[in-house]
């Protein structure tokens, strides 16, 4: 891929030991760019650090975050420092520096809150049900007024559930990767009710490539949002099911699942069902989703395996 648009761009990319932003700045290295990557030791809720990496940056890829909801919704205040708070020192340092750097933020499609139909697109009112999504939502608004009011271009691409290979999420996130790995060690699989829930699993080589897309189409992406995902849903059984069986054809590990009550605690959000339509961001840059389910569960047990062996 030859983007011109990364040529002798320094681009700063936080989160980049996290699942997604390991993943980019791999990517990232095939283009004749300067990558300033941002791990989790960097304090990014201070006014600092953003003084000090953006008076150069040409892209910000602002992956860093606290993606527990139930966190959040235990502890608002420490979220609201992780998930907004950065990005009103980004935008007071760019004010304050006279810098303007595009912005990409990585948003999530359950800003959106409890749908009732899907796939679901831009057009879908917002309705956030946890402290989670309220920052997120607040952040990406933030990030808009930087592209209508201080003359700066910004994009936050709302991610389905992204699986692949690639570094732990958190506890309530990266479930398909949780199965998979679980499966690989025989353990029990567990489904909360009856699993019928509908999730879009995108691959994480297609969500590098989204973000890669943005950066090469800050003019015409700017002041937006945009939902990524494959585009096709699948039962979080369904899902269960099959990962069960390809770790069992692959390896022959088996494993048990259960079905079991859901947790008194477990939030609304994880009840939803969803599905993703892209179509507006393919529109404006090309993108789309290329890896099916089934392949990309076999590219990630692959990789989990080659852990194993190290």
């Amino acid at each position: 891929m030859r983007l011109p648009e990364y040529k002798n761009k320094t681009i700063v990319v936080t989160g980049s030991s996290g699942f997604i932003g390991s993943s980019l700045i791999k990517a990232l290295k095939g283009f004749p760019c300067t990558i300033i990557a941002l791990d989790r030791k960097t304090d990014i809720t201070g006014k600092k650090t953003w003084e000090r990496v953006l008076k150069n940056a040409d892209v910000l890829i602002h992956l860093a975050a606290q993606t527990s909801a139930k966190f959040a919704n235990e502890h608002p205040r420490k979220d609201l420092k992780t998930n907004l708070i950065p990005i009103v020192n980004i935008l007071e340092t760019c004010r304050d520096r006279t810098v303007k750097p595009d912005i990409i933020f990585a948003g999530t499609v359950t800003q959106v809150g409890l749908t009732k139909t899907y796939p679901v697109n831009e057009t879908t009112k917002d309705q956030p049900t946890t402290v989670y999504d309220i920052n997120k939502l607040a952040a990406e608004k933030y990030l808009q007024y930087y592209s209508s009011h201080m003359g700066g271009r910004a994009v936050t691409l709302r991610l389905s559930n992204v699986y692949g290979p690639g570094p732990p999420s958190s506890a309530d996130r990266g479930i398909l990767n949780q199965m998979i790995r679980k499966a690989l060690d025989g353990e029990t699989l567990t489904i909360y009710g009856d699993g019928r829930m509908i999730r879009d699993y995108v691959y994480i080589d297609d969500v590098v490539n989204a973000f890669v897309m943005a950066g090469a189409h800050m003019e015409t992406l700017k002041g937006n949002y945009y939902v990524i995902g494959s585009g096709t849903g699948h039962a979080i059984k369904e899902m269960v099911h099959a990962v069960r069986e390809q770790v069992r054809s692959r390896t022959g590990t088996k494993s048990k699942i259960i079905h079991v009550p859901a947790p008194e605690d477990l939030s609304g959000i994880e009840f939803r069902s969803f599905i993703a339509d892209s179509t507006a961001f393919k529109k404006e840059t090309g993108w789309k989703a290329k890896v099916l389910l089934q392949d990309g569960i076999n590219r990630t047990i692959d990789e989990f395996l080659k852990e194993q062996t190290v």
